[in-house]
């Protein structure tokens, strides 16, 4: 390695970080954190990378993106109908395992230099 350079991050590292970010936002404005990472069993699940819970009892679901750049429409640009579907077959599969399903919806951060929350950025639907 050469003197003062610094290694690169792995894509993972780069995801866990702004995850990290995300998360610190979140909390910060009064969310507790249920899961990190929630993951269906088998192949062709979904993942759900934070599940909240806002003071009132509503349970977040929540999608962080990151990008180094805003070309090609940048981290919000990145969640496209698969990626939504995956993310809807996930929470319903956590709901499952809860008695009553509380209220719930589906937000986005994205983080691109700064930290972007975006509440209810899409439906189950």
């Amino acid at each position: 390695m050469f003197a003062g350079k610094t290694p690169a991050r792995s894509t993972r590292e780069r995801g866990n970080a702004a995850e990290d970010r995300a998360l610190a936002r979140l909390q910060a404005a009064g969310l507790r954190l249920l899961e990190r990472n929630y993951r269906t069993p088998g192949r062709g699940g979904g993942e759900i990378d934070l599940i909240m819970r806002e003071p009132d009892g509503t349970v977040v679901f929540v999608e962080v993106r990151s990008r180094s750049s805003r070309a090609f429409g940048g981290a919000g640009a990145s969640i496209g109908a698969t990626k939504q579907r995956r993310i809807v077959f996930a929470a319903r599969h956590y709901l499952m395992r809860l008695g009553a399903p509380p209220p719930c919806r589906f937000d986005v951060v994205l983080v691109e230099g700064s930290v972007e929350w975006i509440r209810a950025a899409f439906d189950a639907a």
